[in-house]
């Protein structure tokens, strides 16, 4: 595969490239320890869909790679930064990653939607009809990545309750951080 990286630090100014939608800047993100997450933007050839991972890099910090960003709408590259972001405040990188599918992993994935949706429901206020742009667009985008409809319906369904539920952001992580004996 080809592609590029460029690295910079939370709130860059904001790239656009042509033909594409504009790249929002990276959200300001702390791991469990407190510690600064890192963004790089990679590009990757022929590849139709925005994508995300959280790791720590060769030098131990924690970061997001955002992966062709432009190819998505801007609020579903805001999802996927604090999804990403949300695998590092809970403590998940971490830890030893779970089989992919497998219940654990699967539960690790609820919890970062989870913690994506309150974001964007508390902190960029979003209101219904930037909601279903959100759940639309990112259904689409998973069918690009060849998920299976039963695995679109359930990411939905769950952020769907997440978006309802009455609680905050920072109380949820608590939530997530005290179960896994990770709290300060």
């Amino acid at each position: 595969m080809l592609f590029s990286i460029a690295s910079y630090p939370s709130n860059s100014e904001e790239k656009t490239f042509p033909e594409n939608h504009p790249i929002v800047p990276p959200p300001k993100c702390e791991n469990n320890l407190n510690e600064l997450v890192y963004y790089n933007q990679i590009e990757v050839q022929n590849l139709s869909f925005a994508s995300g991972m959280a790791k720590r890099n060769e030098e131990k910090q924690p970061v997001v790679f955002r992966v062709n960003y432009k190819k998505s709408e801007p609020l579903v590259q805001k999802f996927i930064d604090y999804h990403e972001c949300a695998h590092h405040e809970t403590g998940d990188i971490d830890r030893p990653h779970p089989p992919r599918n497998s219940f654990d992993h699967l539960m690790n994935e609820s919890i970062a939607d989870c913690i994506a949706i309150l974001r964007l429901r508390d902190e960029d206020l979003i209101g219904e009809d930037d909601f279903e742009l959100l759940k639309s667009s990112l259904a689409k985008d998973m069918k690009k990545a060849n998920f299976q409809h039963i695995t679109i319906e359930s990411r939905i369904s769950n952020i769907d309750n997440c978006f309802l539920k009455s609680v905050s952001k920072k109380d949820f992580i608590g939530g997530v951080l005290e179960e896994r004996n990770l709290k300060n």
